[in-house]
């Protein structure tokens, strides 16, 4: 229960950083300069949001089908085509606003404040988890599923750093904002070439593909908590299910919690602040719930040898021990390192920055536990809310 909780509450809180990245794409359709403004990013969240909750509340078919052809059209034309750009850039004898040599490969590790980005990136690997409970789905699991991981484990790779080198050797590093970066290096190599008439398009195009992203997720880690609800971790109340098989009483809750945060970007120094902050906290949430699947993959291992399952990590419990470890190691890594304020943003004071994640972490892991302490039987409904 801990565990999904976790997944949960993580993804409630990624939201807002998703929906601003959406608002700041959005911007470069009407106003650039609308990308900075707050209360802009507010508005754009909670109407972005709370139209993909409904048009979730018809069921996972409908998001479905939204997501595919959001993801082709939105995620990866844009980005095969920054990276072009970035490439006919660095070609072309324009000034790069980064360095490429043997010295400059390395991060600069003299000050641990330059590697807490490194946290952030970790959140293009999560939820990768998720993608096993179709393991049984594959056709021949121990082949197939490996190769699906990999391959999108090295696609992200690949989008993520050849893609922020396209904007980084356009935009200078002081100017690159988290949440319209993107779109800012579409709109000064485009205007470079006389094309500045192609960038609401793209702008339409990212904020499309991201739209799709997210509504697939508003209703994906809700089906885990539904879940643990009908075991009776959670009230009656949180166990409905409508006639197209979605929890609706959890994604209106989901929307609520979403609402307070997204009022966040009001009250920070900034919009990227506010971008990172949320960013920081979900890590430590998602990553917490890492620790719990690496540590919770060990030990079935040693207690239940003999269940059959449909993939198992090679060497026996060797190679579940090394990779079980290897997990966990970079999980506490990147939770310790997103407790430290990033030099290149103003998030307010060193103190605020960190009394946010520890009450933060807090709070969200006392919130289940003290549920779970609480818990009647009488919420274990085998019946409630279900539609047959």
């Amino acid at each position: 229960f801990l565990a999904i909780w976790l997944q949960w509450i993580s993804n409630v809180i990624w939201f807002p950083t998703v929906l601003s990245f959406i608002a700041g794409t959005i911007a470069y359709i009407f106003d650039p300069r609308l990308a900075e403004n707050k209360l802009y990013m507010v508005i754009v969240i909670l109407v972005a949001y709370w139209a993909g909750t409904f048009a979730n509340f018809r069921g996972m078919k409908t998001s479905g089908s939204i997501s595919s052809i959001c993801v082709i059209a939105g995620v990866f034309l844009p980005g095969i085509l920054i990276i072009a750009l970035g490439i006919i850039w660095l070609t072309s004898g324009n000034v790069l606003q980064i360095t490429f040599s043997a010295q400059t490969l390395l991060p600069d590790m003299s000050n641990v404040n330059n590697i807490v980005f490194l946290a952030g990136a970790f959140l293009i690997f999560s939820g990768m988890e998720v993608s096993a409970v179709h393991a049984n789905s594959v056709r021949d699991q121990k082949r197939d599923f490996p190769r699906a991981i990999f391959l999108s484990a090295g696609i992200a790779v690949l989008i993520l750093i050849v893609g922020s080198l396209a904007i980084a050797i356009v935009i200078p590093q002081k100017q690159i904002s988290l949440v319209a970066g993107i779109m800012e290096a579409f709109r000064l190599i485009l205007n470079r070439y006389h094309m500045g008439w192609m960038v609401p398009i793209i702008a339409f195009l990212v904020a499309f593909g991201s739209i799709g992203e997210l509504t697939t997720w508003i209703v994906g880690p809700s089906k885990g908590l539904y879940t643990t609800a009908r075991d009776g971790n959670l009230p009656p109340f949180l166990q409905h299910m409508n006639r197209h098989g979605v929890a609706t009483h959890i994604l209106v809750t989901q929307g609520l919690v979403v609402t307070v945060l997204a009022f966040m970007f009001l009250f920070m120094p900034n919009v990227s602040s506010s971008y990172w902050i949320l960013s920081a906290l979900c890590v430590t949430l998602y990553l917490t719930m890492y620790l719990i699947l690496f540590a919770s993959a060990i030990r079935l291992r040693y207690i239940q040898p003999e269940v059959h399952r449909a993939y198992r990590i090679p060497l026996g419990n060797f190679g579940m021990l090394v990779t079980g470890i290897t997990g966990m190691a970079g999980a506490l890594f990147a939770i310790a390192v997103s407790f430290l304020p990033p030099s290149q943003l103003n998030t307010g004071s060193t103190l605020f920055y960190e009394l946010f994640l520890i009450i933060g972490l807090l709070l969200m892991l006392s919130i289940p536990l003290l549920i779970y302490h609480f818990k009647k039987p009488s919420w274990k409904q085998k019946n409630v809310g279900e539609r047959n």
